[in-house]
């Protein structure tokens, strides 16, 4: 998926709020919109932060204060207290927002973003250059690298593609530039030799339809016989 980068698969432009939203009124626009979440940003495109539904239907669960106690206030963290409190009751976006938001840059692949997903257990992440904000990539968007990430076929050298399937070869510990061999033909690729095995037949194929300028691929190799079978 490294072909496809934040900037290829960002929705823009996002829906943004500013810092003196009223929480009601985000609501609102959330609902309206079918989104959950929003960037808070200053009048220059600044981000500050991110309100989420999660950050206006927590103040629904908010429990009751606990009676002050001498062993409470010494064992409590009031910077955690304060902002579950101001995150709480708070009447604006600046009151309610996360602050602790995960960006990333225009260039980065669509690999590192699925990675970021996956590791966070989170569903969106913000794209941002030089402190702006540029757009938003989700889950979704990135079913278009899975989905839309190839191009159609241009007509290259067949040497330059047979130069890029080897390198790519060379790259992987399964592929055995030893028994197979690699020709290519007005763009048809063509695999000769030896494989080990149905695996490595579909994992060349694979290899090969992701090299630019290919138009097909064709597998003539053979199966490697049982080293008992060559000794017979």
């Amino acid at each position: 998926m490294d072909a496809l980068q934040a900037r290829d698969l960002m929705t823009t432009p996002v829906v943004t709020v500013p810092p003196d939203m009223a929480v009601e009124a985000i609501a609102r626009l959330l609902a309206r919109r079918g989104i959950t979440a929003a960037p808070v940003v200053d009048g220059d495109g600044a981000l500050l932060g991110l309100v989420t539904a999660a950050d206006l239907t927590c103040r629904l669960s908010e429990p009751p204060a606990a009676e002050p106690s001498w062993l409470r206030w010494l064992l409590a963290d009031p910077s955690k207290a304060a902002i579950r409190y101001a995150r709480a009751h708070g009447f604006v976006a600046r009151d309610v927002m996360s602050l602790e938001i995960d960006t990333i840059p225009p260039d980065l692949p669509a690999a590192g973003i699925a990675s970021l997903l996956e590791s966070k257990g989170i569903r969106r992440v913000l794209v941002t250059e030089r402190g702006r904000l540029r757009g938003i990539v989700s889950r979704s968007d990135l079913l278009h690298a899975v989905t839309g990430e190839r191009v159609e076929p241009t007509d290259l050298p067949d040497a330059r593609i047979r130069t890029a399937i080897l390198a790519a070869m060379r790259r992987e510990s399964w592929a055995d530039l030893f028994h197979t061999q690699v020709e290519v033909h007005d763009g048809v690729v063509e695999f000769h030799g030896f494989a080990p095995g149905r695996e490595v037949q579909r994992a060349l194929r694979v290899l090969a339809e992701h090299v630019p300028g290919v138009k097909g691929v064709r597998d003539l190799t053979e199966p490697v016989l049982p080293l008992e079978q060559v000794m017979l």
